[in-house]
Order: structure tokens, then C-alpha cells, then sequence
């Protein structure tokens, strides 16, 4: 049985010929803006000054800068208590215990000096990562665009198959039925 209203004419040579063909895969890549390396972007960005504090981020903010501090920490703090504690070992205390103040000097100095630049270390960072969120926006964007194009091209691709079909003299619902054989039914899709 035919799929066509009674009203409904086979379209005719001419109004396959009007329709608007898809561009063809070069022309779309001619037109396409490249993909640019986010990492490379965040690189190119940064002057002098933003290196550093980003290295220094880094590297304050790693296990090994952790263990450096323990490691000084038990050598300052256990050197001198046992200085302080037990004289008979005639060793000579040179931030007695239980002030360290020299110690506590030291360590606030390199706390005030780095607070500072792991602040900026961290807003570099940041950065960074919006670039790469612009990156994947942008990406996920050429994505949707080609894969709306390649829907266009299947439904034109399908609706100039029907119109063969149609020309043939193949009912629709006997072409459909025929297609369902092979490759089953049409799966339902569920809009989110």
C-alpha cells in the first residue's frame, strides 16, 4: 500500500534537482576553525614572573616538598631538644628548647614568602583551566555542528532513496517493510 495522500504528487526530476545539496567535506573543512592545543595557549600566556610562581606551586605542593619539611623539621627541633635536655652529651643548643625561636623565625618567613606565591601560583593554575574549559566548550561545539551535519546528510540521503523508491513504483509501507526484515525495527528514542 502507498504511503502517499491521494492529493500528494511523486516529485517530479526537477524538484530533486532545487534541492539545497550538502556542502561537500572539503569545502566544510576549508570553512572550520582548527582545534587549538589549550596547553599550548596556557604556555604561550604566561610571562616570566607566572612561570615561577607556577613552579614553585608545584613544587611546594608536592609530597616531596612535604617530606624536605618533616625531615628539617625533626633535625632542627630534635637536634635541640636533646642539646637542651641532656648537657652531658656537651652538645651546644643553638635554638634552645622549648622556645626555637629561630626556628619559628625561619618557618614564618617561609611561610609570609610563599602564602603570597602560591596565591598567584594557583590563579595561573586557574587559568589554565579555563582555557581548557573554553578548549572543550568550543570542541563539544564541532561536535554538535558535525553531527547535526551528518544527520542532514542522512536525511538527504534517505529522502532522495524514497524518491527513487517512489519513482520505481515501490509502495513506501512495502519498502519499510522490507527494510525492517533486515535490519529490525526502528529503535524508540526517549527525549531527555
Amino acid at each position: 500500500m502507498d504511503n502517499q495522500t491521494p492529493d500528494s504528487t511523486p516529485p517530479s526530476a526537477s524538484s530533486v534537482h532545487s534541492l539545497h545539496l550538502p556542502h561537500l567535506l572539503h569545502e566544510w573543512k576549508k570553512n572550520r576553525k582548527p582545534i587549538v592545543n589549550p596547553n599550548q595557549t596556557y604556555l604561550d600566556s604566561l610571562s616570566p614572573l607566572d612561570k615561577l610562581a607556577a613552579k614553585i606551586t608545584s613544587k611546594v605542593g608536592s609530597m616531596g616538598f612535604f617530606f624536605l619539611i618533616l625531615i628539617w623539621t625533626i633535625l632542627w627541633c630534635g637536634y635541640n631538644i636533646v642539646a637542651t635536655e641532656f648537657t652531658s652529651l656537651h652538645l651546644k643548643a643553638f635554638d634552645p628548647f622549648p622556645a626555637f625561636v629561630a626556628y619559628l623565625l625561619i618557618s614564618n618567613v617561609i611561610q609570609i614568602l610563599l602564602m603570597p606565591l602560591i596565591m598567584v601560583g594557583q590563579e595561573v593554575q586557574g587559568r589554565h583551566s579555563e582555557i581548557r574549559a573554553q578548549s572543550d566548550f568550543e570542541i563539544n561545539q564541532k561536535a554538535e555542528k558535525e553531527v547535526e551535519m551528518m544527520l542532514y546528510h542522512q536525511q538527504m540521503q534517505q529522502q532522495m532513496l524514497l524518491e527513487l523508491a517512489i519513482k520505481q513504483g515501490m509502495a513506501i509501507d512495502e519498502l519499510l517493510a522490507r527494510v525492517e526484515k533486515v535490519v529490525g525495527p526502528a529503535p524508540v528514542s526517549s527525549t531527555t
